[in-house]
């Protein structure tokens, strides 16, 4: 009998101090980790709350006009197309392209985490280049339109971006823009968006970020194996936020850390060479949420480098002068089957930055002058140099930082292979920017 008490006494104390232990504090490296993963999804959330505050409706297709995006690194050769689609297992969302030739196009579906998940061009479907499309799920049943192309996507809610490339005769690319047609077929059941978010880049969410996780998770799988691990650690920052007694330290843990350190891997975010940094992934990201997050940030609906190679030039001051030469065998248009082109933004919302000229951007459509070598030098200062073409000076932002975006679409098979990057960018003064014009003897057109 003694010993039965003995032993129950025993059992009841280890349970009470079990009890009286605190869970384990989640670490800081978790905290920030969970952070930067999240992070990317909060910034499609944003979008699609901004999206849908501005009056998009399910299934219906937006026809931009030119220049008329607002969001991160917008791209200002092509004339924009835009929806949000809606599907289920007994809704398809039909989607019928005109026949679109001598020009870049593509109609690009993201899921909710900003990947990638179709592309339809003519790269693509070769057989199928134009006509109908049916984006469904995968174990929809659904009858289609004969001579439909059947898209599967991953998920039942996902952004679609139409990109037509204005070219030579803008006006064309905006009529073919708008032969384009987009219809439900059925009636899909669209879940709200679990969390309405709407934060300012230069405010990003603190510990009130994860406030609904286990619905944000729950709301989109991601595409992506090896990510159990990172997000067990982001339920488990949702926990213990939940605890008043860990969410003051949590907040201050995202504001003091995760948050620089998110930020700080911006310019890591890939090889850099010539002072150009090539984003290490880009539209499909596998395990690399940080780059994910970075792109969602910094230029949300990016696109994958089967299409398209980005580059950057960050934290630029706009107070200098710049120029940057490409030699005559290496024009920007070699490497390149469509088109290219250079933007500045600012640096913190990733925004066109306004200017006397109304100019955003140089391009293959841009009527640069050539050196009289055949080289091609182009020029980035807050005020035309003194001599130098203007058609080949784009204007940025005197005493603020800046960045650059390089965007080559259809890349030759050296950018594909990351074996090639633009030219570096050289600071001058007014003294050498004198010898550049010297150099601009018997010029010639692009």
């Amino acid at each position: 009998m003694r010993k039965f008490i003995l032993a129950t006494i025993v059992a009841v104390c280890t349970v009470t101090s079990a009890h009286a232990q605190p869970a384990r504090a989640i670490s800081d490296r978790d905290i920030v980790e969970a952070y930067e993963y999240m992070l990317g999804r909060w910034l499609v959330l944003r979008q699609e709350n901004l999206d849908f505050k501005e009056g998009f409706k399910w299934n219906q297709i937006i026809h931009r006009e030119p220049g008329g995006v607002d969001w991160a690194n917008p791209n200002l050769d092509v004339v924009y197309s835009e929806a949000w689609i809606a599907v289920d297992e007994k809704s398809c969302t039909l989607i019928e392209l005109p026949e679109i030739k001598g020009r870049y196009y593509t109609v690009q579906a993201l899921n909710g985490w900003g990947e990638v998940t179709a592309n339809i061009n003519e790269r693509k479907y070769p057989k199928h280049a134009f006509g109908k499309f049916a984006l469904c799920v995968k174990d929809s049943k659904v009858n289609l339109p004969k001579g439909t192309q059947r898209v599967n996507l991953p998920s039942k809610k996902s952004r679609i971006l139409m990109r037509v490339e204005l070219g030579a005769n803008p006006a064309e690319a905006i009529a073919l823009q708008k032969k384009t047609t987009m219809k439900a077929l059925g009636s899909a059941t669209v879940d709200e968006a679990v969390a309405k978010l709407d934060f300012p880049n230069n405010k990003l969410p603190g510990v009130e970020g994860f406030n609904k996780t286990e619905e944000i998770l729950g709301s989109e799988p991601d595409i992506n194996v090896g990510m159990i691990d990172v997000r067990d650690k982001a339920r488990a920052v949702a926990k213990a936020a939940a605890d008043p007694a860990q969410r003051a330290r949590i907040d201050e843990v995202i504001r003091k850390l995760a948050i620089p350190s998110f930020l700080a891997e911006i310019p890591k975010m890939g090889k850099v060479v010539n002072g150009w940094v090539r984003p290490r992934a880009i539209g499909n990201y596998r395990t690399d949420y940080v780059m994910r997050s970075i792109t969602n940030y910094a230029g949300i609906w990016a696109n994958n480098s089967n299409e398209v190679v980005y580059f950057a030039a960050q934290g630029l001051d706009g107070s200098q002068t710049f120029t940057q030469t490409y030699p005559k065998d290496a024009l920007p248009q070699t490497k390149t089957r469509y088109f290219w082109s250079v933007v500045a933004v600012d640096g913190v919302d990733y925004k066109v930055i306004a200017n006397s000229l109304n100019r955003y951007l140089l391009n293959k459509q841009s009527p640069l002058t050539l050196n009289s070598d055949g080289s091609l030098t182009l020029v980035f200062a807050p005020k035309q140099p003194d001599g130098i073409p203007e058609s080949n000076w784009l204007p940025t932002p005197n005493g603020k930082k800046y960045n650059m975006t390089y965007r080559f679409y259809g890349p030759s098979k050296d950018l594909t292979d990351d074996k090639y990057y633009p030219p570096p960018l050289i600071r001058i003064s007014e003294t050498q920017a004198e010898k550049f014009i010297r150099s601009l003897k018997k010029p010639r057109k692009e």
